[in-house]
């Protein structure tokens, strides 16, 4: 299985760009917020039980996937680093790699990047409301300033895009291409 897992800032478009590279790609979509909502309906979001359940869901799926014969799967995430805290998400982030490598699959990192301006534009569309994204500029804000939404996961081969003037077909296209899925 190929994974590809595209991350950046609230708001940079990563699942309109997901949805878009699934149809030309026909890889399944695992969007991130679908855990992140059934984890905070139970425990307060960024508390540790909230991160374990979400955690153990994403994993299990990763490892079911990773083991099927499906050909690809597409995954949204948003990777910040907490001022002076542990990265977290990094672990994640290695974990998952550890499973999908283990069934002879390949992780695919895409970064996505916008322009401030745009990024605080997109925050605010409607169709943030659905899944309890972040949705004002003062709650995006808030966030920057205790994580660094720019960070780039630390691992080999990347694919960095800025999308603040380009579609999500062609920044799907860009990825398909570049990674040849």
């Amino acid at each position: 299985m190929k994974l590809i897992f595209i991350y950046g800032s609230p708001g940079v478009g990563k699942l309109t760009v997901a949805k878009e590279l699934s149809k030309i790609t026909k890889f399944k979509l695992f969007h991130n917020h679908l855990t992140i909502d059934l984890g905070v309906s139970i425990f307060s979001f960024g508390t540790k039980e909230y991160r374990n359940l979400v955690d153990k869901i994403r994993i299990h799926l990763f490892e079911a996937a990773a083991k099927s014969k499906i050909k690809g799967m597409i995954f949204t995430f948003v990777y910040g680093v907490e001022t002076g805290a542990k990265d977290t998400d990094y672990e994640f982030i290695k974990k998952v790699v550890r499973i999908v490598k283990k069934q002879n699959g390949k992780v695919l990192f895409v970064k996505l990047s916008a322009a401030e301006k745009e990024l605080h534009k997109r925050i605010q569309h409607p169709s943030r409301k659905k899944f309890g994204k972040v949705r004002h500029v003062k709650s995006f804000k808030s966030i920057r300033a205790k994580h660094d939404l720019d960070a780039t996961i630390p691992v080999a081969k990347h694919l960095i895009i800025d999308n603040t003037k380009l579609s999500a077909r062609q920044v799907s296209r860009r990825i398909k291409e570049y990674y040849k899925v």
